[in-house]
């Protein structure tokens, strides 16, 4: 038994595997042909009457290169094909041969290996399909028959196991501008938190960025629970918006034999970037700072999919992170998110510049499992410590400045007292608990009581 699953014979597990295989190949596949070319975009004809919106193709020019695409508009005669690369080379005429439905088959031996959104793998392995097909946009559990929240996870990282606990089932959204942290704090929750599996979505992500996250942020360790699922910056807006689609598809094959999951997306944003040009170029019209009117339900759709689990199927926790232009949480992705997650943590640039990681303002980051996720006793002590955060936040200009005089306030003088404890638990690790990381909150806002 590893992470909770199942280890059948190896004979079993590779005839399933090939029986798999077997089972995609088509003796006949139809055929038609590119009417027109425009932009990145094919007009092809002859494929109307059997394909449907969604469907992907392979198309063929004469110098025999192949290249996927999906099907993105259709009419009675024609069809619009949007390619997952560059088309160098096509021509009127080509052909275009239908797959079929966007499907992917997960399958347990993908642990510790990085795929790409067609669930092959790019770390020079060789996976196997599983043996159930999935849909990559499968409607999440019914609301009537979904648990509850689970209990408090432990994350290794004392802010998150006292200010902002994460329990089981819970979204959170992470709100981050560039170079604040966001990659190397998802690392260390993917490495720490409660999970029997972790499936992570680098969505956009630079190509030299994903090995580096692999061998070096994530490691050895971090990767031998988890499934990457990779689409780089240089790859069509199909194939960055597909990455996010898998990755989830993937934590349901693993909810579904009642583990808990945790999910990582890095990030929304660019998931949100890739749809929008997709949904510009099927026709769709911007309205939105530039998004088209699709963009909310397919953010939303994404996130339903994540949470508690019904019956026996276990639960995916997730955390979406949402790259934020300067710090501006009104933007449209932002305020989609903060509406239909269970809570938020907004990590802050000059926090990071001063040296504090992880570099959250706790005075802007909730979390929704609160308070039933504390005692009464650790919801009054998450309680006084946000009180002293926000006194000291208030005051900070004139403490920085030397205009404050001692004894002028008896509350802004406490919070000055334990302002430098506040800040040196908020950034410790936590070997232990959640109870050893409340004692040493408790140490921190009250040190004359301990």
């Amino acid at each position: 038994m590893t992470n909770g699953l199942k280890s059948p014979c190896r004979d079993s597990l590779e005839m399933q595997g090939l029986v798999a295989e077997i089972a995609v190949l088509q003796a006949v596949q139809p055929i038609g042909r590119i009417d027109e070319i425009l932009g990145n975009t094919l007009i092809v004809s002859g494929l109307s009457s059997v394909a449907g919106l969604g469907d992907q193709v392979q198309i063929r020019n004469r110098k025999g290169a192949r290249v996927s695409g999906e099907i993105l508009q259709m009419n009675s005669r024609l069809i619009t094909v949007m390619p997952d690369e560059i088309l160098e080379g096509a021509a009127i005429g080509d052909e275009v041969v239908l797959l079929g439905p966007t499907i992917i088959a997960p399958d347990n031996g993908w642990i510790g290996h990085v795929i790409d959104p067609s669930g092959r793998a790019i770390d020079g392995s060789f996976l196997m399909r599983g043996v159930k097909e999935r849909s990559l946009r499968e409607t999440p559990p019914k609301a009537t028959e979904r648990r509850g929240f689970g209990g408090r996870l432990e994350t290794g990282m004392a802010a998150f196991n006292t200010m902002l606990p994460i329990v089981r089932g819970q979204r959170v959204g992470l709100f981050s501008g560039s170079g604040v942290g966001k990659s190397t704090l998802l690392a260390r929750l993917a490495c720490g938190m409660q999970a029997d599996i972790v499936v992570i979505a680098l969505i956009g992500e630079r190509g030299r960025e994903v090995r580096e996250f692999v061998d070096n942020v994530l490691g050895p360790e971090g990767m031998a629970k988890s499934v990457v699922v990779a689409a780089t910056s240089d790859q069509s807006p199909l194939v960055r918006r597909r990455c996010a689609l898998t990755a989830m598809s993937v934590a349901e094959h693993f909810r579904d034999q009642g583990l808990h999951v945790l999910l990582l997306a890095d990030s929304v944003t660019r998931f949100a970037e890739a749809h929008r040009e997709v949904a510009l170029a099927s026709g769709e019209q911007a309205s939105l700072r530039g998004f088209p009117p699709s963009t909310s339900h397919t953010i939303m759709a994404l996130c339903e999919r994540a949470g508690p689990g019904a019956g026996s199927a276990g639960d995916i926790t997730a955390i979406f992170s949402v790259l934020v232009a300067g710090s501006d949480m009104d933007e449209p992705i932002a305020d989609i998110l903060r509406g239909v997650l269970d809570g938020h943590v907004v990590l802050d640039r000059q926090i990071a510049e001063r040296g504090r990681f992880p570099a959250i303002d706790f005075l802007r980051s909730v979390s929704r499992s609160l308070p039933e996720a504390a005692s009464a006793e650790e919801n009054t002590l998450i309680t006084a410590a946000r009180h002293l955060l926000g006194t000291y936040d208030r005051s900070e200009m004139m403490i920085q400045a030397g205009l404050y005089a001692a004894g002028s306030d008896p509350a802004v003088d406490e919070a000055i007292r334990v302002y430098p404890l506040l800040e040196g638990f908020l950034s410790e690790d936590e070997a232990g608990n959640c109870s050893d990381s409340f004692t040493r909150l408790r140490a921190a806002v009250s040190p004359e009581n301990v």
